[in-house]
């Protein structure tokens, strides 16, 4: 790999090992998530696992039915951008039921961004892995509790995912796209979509949390979702840089330089 290619290498590295949205949006709050986590209701954690799965099955759609595959000149940030942000501020004046309302916009709007990078990295985007793959993103850059330290968090969470994308995309390939949107809870479909949102429900988690201090409100709100896209844009940046280099140099290449980064 030439000198180019390890400081891109470095940089996706950097993104994908230092989860940062947690931090980032404490300091927006003033407060330590974990301080923000204790004052969310049970009622409230159950509301966003049930709105986070919504929100990836109405992202599931997206996915397989109306991503464009057709070349771009780049990604459109500062649109997506705009939406999740409008939307935000409407879930941070309404509380939790502003963002149940507003989770599936967003994710769609950060769904389509994260397309558009992975457009802009050499992805084909007419092949259905590719496009959830798109979705898988959503898994990324949150750390778990089963994480193990031992390994590269970002490569164990690639590989606990690729079975399930394989699959799911065998399953959409021989069933058609219309016919596999429509059968969410089939096994294939099921699986890929519940190990997504165990780890997108971390981050969702402690978006709402940090929507809720009073003095966060609408503004804060748009705030928070601002960071909340960030987040994700660069972790689908960072993602499909990876898998552009895989391309180019190898993976077992591209692993032993993440190693020595």
């Amino acid at each position: 790999m030439d000198s180019v290619a390890l400081d891109e290498l470095r940089r996706a590295k950097d993104v994908l090992e230092e989860p940062s949205l947690a931090i980032r949006i404490a300091d927006r709050v003033g407060m330590p998530i974990e301080v923000l986590l204790r004052r969310l209701p049970a009622s409230a954690r159950d509301a966003i696992a049930a709105s986070t799965r919504k929100a990836l099955d109405a992202s599931l759609d997206v996915a397989l039915r109306t991503i464009d595959a057709s070349s771009a000149v780049g990604p459109a940030d500062w649109l997506h951008r705009g939406a999740v942000i409008a939307s935000g501020a409407m879930g941070g004046a309404l509380g939790i039921p502003g963002l149940v309302l507003e989770l599936p916009f967003s994710l769609t709007m950060m769904l389509r961004s994260i397309a558009d990078h992975a457009r802009a990295q050499g992805e084909d985007l007419s092949l259905v892995a590719t496009r959830l793959e798109c979705l898988a993103v959503f898994a990324y850059g949150t750390r778990s509790t089963a994480d193990d330290a031992a390994d590269s968090a970002y490569f164990a969470t690639r590989a606990a995912l690729a079975r399930a994308v394989s699959t799911a995309a065998e399953y959409a390939a021989e069933r058609g796209l219309a016919e596999a949107v429509g059968e969410k809870s089939a096994p294939a479909i099921a699986q890929l979509v519940a190990r997504i949102a165990q780890r997108l429900g971390v981050a969702v988690t402690d978006k709402a949390a940090a929507q809720l201090v009073p003095i966060a409100g609408a503004a804060g709100g748009a705030a928070i979702n601002a960071l909340f896209l960030n987040h994700y844009q660069e972790t689908a940046r960072a993602h499909f840089t990876v898998r552009r280099l895989e391309r180019a140099f190898g993976v077992e290449a591209v692993r032993k330089a993440w190693e020595r980064a």
